[in-house]
């Protein structure tokens, strides 16, 4: 397996541009957290359980005051610190709020907005969208991950939102980041499009799955090709990788070489899968399919590994 470096550069996905400085050796320090919290500067990302928080008119920004945020009542036990922004040591926190995504859109001054959407939208520059996914995948992990998993005590944030400790047995738990393999497999050229019921109608994509545990990245794309579309895969190779808070995933994205052609669906992954040629990619992509099939948006990995492969920037 290796990164193929004109598949690098072909990557323009949705959620690279993080550029926070996120000081990790100094999140134990309550006083320079504090002296960052103070500063006039500072933003704080404000989240629902769904939704990102914003302001309702001009100045589209990714943050608010800690002021907005204390009375809107997040916790400042439970804030998060993201990081610094370079150059200008603006810090930039996270929380999430009690009310939920019909209360906050009820005043007139915010408005709740899901992060795809965002990023789908081009709503805010790169630069920003890397810290929201950062901020929703932690703020998701503390939502969910509030009690102790060894005693079933409640549990308390340490290290600025990278831990939670627990008062009772001691036990220490961290925020969990889950690889997924996403493969664009070929035959030439020929490439493998599934569909899961899941997408919106007409979308084809890359096949895609969790890796297990004690699996390397080359066995978890054979693996899940297998059980997805009775497709052998010989070569695979890692291509890009791409942040996915959706809720807190890593896409590795590859492309594999299959060894047979014949399609056999077993499980219920997928509801259709084909080898589609290069014209009716080409067709997916224009919006012109015949059957109004198409790809996914181009926020995704799948879209760069296919438009990629089209392009024959990824072979």
């Amino acid at each position: 397996m290796h990164a193929s470096g004109a598949g690098l550069q072909a990557m323009e996905m949705s959620f690279l541009g993080n550029s926070l400085d996120r000081q990790s050796t100094r999140r134990g320090d309550k006083m320079h957290l504090q002296a960052l919290l103070n500063r006039p500067d500072t933003q704080v990302v404000l989240s629902t359980d769904r939704s990102l928080v914003f302001s309702a008119g001009g100045g589209f920004t990714p943050g608010h005051t800690t002021a907005l945020a204390r009375d809107l009542g997040a916790d400042p036990d439970e804030l998060i610190f993201l990081g610094v922004r370079p150059g200008t040591g603006q810090a930039l926190f996270a929380a999430l709020l009690p009310q939920g995504d019909e209360e906050l859109s009820a005043r007139e001054d915010l408005q709740t907005i899901d992060l795809r959407a965002v990023a789908m939208q081009n709503m805010l520059p790169e630069e920003d969208l890397g810290p929201l996914a950062q901020a929703r995948a932690l703020i998701h992990w503390h939502r969910t991950h509030r009690f102790c998993s060894r005693c079933g005590e409640e549990t308390k944030m340490a290290e600025a939102g990278y831990r939670r400790d627990c008062p009772s047995c001691g036990g220490q738990h961290f925020p969990r980041t889950d690889p997924c393999v996403i493969m664009l497999i070929t035959d030439g050229e020929r490439a493998l499009l599934g569909r899961p019921a899941r997408l919106a109608e007409g979308i084809y994509t890359t096949l895609a799955g969790f890796m297990e545990p004690g699996e390397t990245i080359e066995q978890a794309v054979r693996r899940e090709t297998l059980e997805e579309s009775g497709i052998e895969v010989g070569e695979v190779r890692l291509i890009s990788n791409q942040p996915w808070p959706f809720p807190a995933n890593l896409m590795l994205g590859c492309v594999g070489t299959a060894t047979s052609s014949r399609i056999d669906i077993e499980d219920d992954e997928l509801e259709d899968c084909k080898w589609c040629d290069r014209d009716e990619v080409r067709q997916m992509v224009a919006g012109t399919h015949p059957q109004g099939h198409r790809i996914p948006p181009s926020i995704s990995i799948a879209y760069e590994l296919i438009t990629g492969w089209l392009e024959d920037k990824i072979r």
